[in-house]
């Protein structure tokens, strides 16, 4: 079974989809000031266009981020996991 890339049928960049995705979470942005933001580096979106973008790339970007950190807490010698 093959994976398919979630940014395929979009006419924006991927680059630009994590930017405008990344901008909101790690900042405390309002989506109209994630766009105000883009707009500003040149690429004209909507704030509409943010949300759904976070709604739908938000979970896989997240993904992304929790098993990069995961990796890099493996690389220690003396990784352990506690449950409660």
């Amino acid at each position: 079974m093959t994976k398919t890339d979630p940014f395929n049928y979009f006419h924006s960049s991927p680059e630009i989809i994590r930017l405008a995705v990344m901008m909101y979470v790690r900042f405390p942005l309002s989506l109209r000031n994630v766009e105000d933001l883009v707009q500003e580096r040149g690429i004209d979106i909507n704030h509409e266009t943010v949300r759904y973008w976070w709604n739908l790339f938000g979970p896989v970007l997240a993904a992304e981020i929790r098993k990069k950190r995961v990796s890099q807490m493996r690389a220690y010698s003396n990784w352990q996991c506690h449950l409660d």
